[in-house]
């Protein structure tokens, strides 16, 4: 018997890490494609041979997820492997349906067969959600192991959209590696909150090389997970972030669930701005799925540069990307401020919006009167500026984790919004991360 064929349906990050991790230097198994959702203008690149290893002497290609049916059939693929993150239960086995429908197998790998495991301590920041607090809860971890002397060096979850080579291990130290890497408003948003408070940043394709770089400079490696994927590395403690904006989530998105189930110490962020309901359910279901993780819950409160600009005017909000997007937030801190502070107006932007922007409002229906951050290239930045600059507004708020200005021309007054976690009581982030990195551990 020959090798089986194989198809990852992916989204430019899990997909290309499983292939390293399993299939690379494996003969028993053909990798024909790659697919590719999510983000726009990765269908027709390839996984570059540099990358892909001896068996793959011309790279593998990347193609639009709703092929693969047709491949499956036409060229005898046996598995379909699926590898991307924060679609619920249901999408994963419409998937799978159609897998088996077209005749092959249906696969899944699990977290122990694509982990690898390091030298140096790893503590995991996951969610159960894109949009629950990832970013604030891991900045605040960084500061406690740092604040105890500790090396700390993230390393962030891939989002690897340009010249995969160049991108196979990089490293941001200064905001000016990111001009460097030609970094989209996506890895911007990530790595830049890290960068300003004196964290080493690592990224990219090949997480096996850039944990073998990171491991050089650190006494902590901490895994930046994106989505709600989980961790690439194995982690003690494993942190996972839980939102009760959006109760129930934790039971019903892939693979979020996996990563309650598998948590050290859950975070309940949000907590005073959420409601009772919410907080009651996702309490609940915290206890019933994982009744051994220790528990802590946070407030992510936000600062506004100037918060009396807001009150009576009639704002245009910009919210993180992802988080509205596949994240299914109809808002975010943004939002929150312009409300708090007494916005006349939340005016809705997509009467105005044009190019790719009007179409990821189609794609996404539940975004409303925000408008998403979407920048993973040059004409979607210009599609991005267009569309604020055809918004009749007063003000412009800004509530991404990078400020815009710097990125985006605004031709409007703005305000930024910013956003960090607080824990509430005890046990806090320093108890559980007490014996990290220490010679007790």
């Amino acid at each position: 018997m020959g090798a089986r064929k194989v198809i990852i349906l992916g989204a430019a990050g899990r997909d290309f890490h499983n292939f390293n991790c399993v299939y690379r230097d494996d003969p028993g198994h053909q990798v024909v494609a790659f697919t590719a959702t999510q983000i726009p203008d990765i269908a027709g690149r390839r996984y570059p041979a540099e990358l892909a290893g001896s068996l793959y002497p011309e790279g593998i290609p990347i193609v639009a997820e709703e092929d693969f049916e047709r491949r499956v059939r036409d060229e005898g693929i046996d598995e379909v492997v699926f590898a991307y993150s924060d679609v619920s239960h249901e999408h994963v086995m419409h998937l799978g349906s159609r897998a088996i429908a077209a005749g092959a197998d249906y696969r899944i790998l699990g977290a122990d067969a694509t982990m690898l495991v390091s030298r140096v301590p790893v503590v995991s920041v996951c969610a159960v959600r894109t949009g629950a607090g990832k970013s604030q809860t891991t900045r605040r971890v960084a500061k406690v192991l740092q604040d105890r002397g500790l090396r700390v060096v993230a390393i962030r979850h891939p989002m690897p959209y340009g010249d995969l080579v160049k991108q196979r291990v990089q490293r941001f130290a200064t905001v000016e590696d990111l001009d460097l890497h030609d970094c989209t408003i996506e890895e911007r948003e990530e790595y830049e909150p890290h960068i300003v408070s004196g964290t080493i940043v690592y990224a990219g394709v090949d997480y096996a090389d850039i944990l073998a770089a990171a491991e050089k400079e650190a006494d902590v490696i901490l895994w930046d997970g994106g989505n709600n994927d989980l961790p690439f590395y194995r982690a003690d403690p494993e942190i996972v972030v839980v939102d009760p904006h959006r109760p129930g989530h934790e039971l019903r998105y892939f693979p979020g669930e996996a990563n309650l189930r598998r948590a050290n110490v859950v975070v309940i962020n949000k907590v005073s701005t959420a409601p009772d309901k919410g907080l009651e359910t996702v309490r609940a279901n915290v206890a019933k799925l994982n009744p051994g993780a220790t528990v802590i819950e946070a407030d992510s409160p936000i600062t506004v540069t100037d918060p009396d600009a807001i009150a009576g005017k009639r704002v245009l909000v910009i919210e993180d990307g992802p988080t509205l997007t596949h994240g299914e937030m109809t808002y975010g801190a943004g939002a929150v401020a312009a409300r708090e502070h007494g916005a006349a107006e939340l005016v809705d932007p997509r009467p105005y919006a044009v190019g790719t922007i009007a179409e990821t409002f189609k794609k996404y229906p539940q975004t409303e009167d925000v408008l998403p951050a979407m920048g993973y290239g040059d004409d979607q930045i210009r599609e991005l500026e267009a569309t604020i600059r055809a918004t009749p507004c007063d003000l412009v708020i800004i509530g991404t984790p990078v400020d815009l200005r710097r990125l985006v021309k605004i031709d409007k007054p703005a305000v930024r919004v910013t956003y960090d976690l607080v824990e509430r009581g005890k046990p806090d982030l320093a108890d559980v991360l007490a014996k990290v990195g220490s010679s007790e551990a």
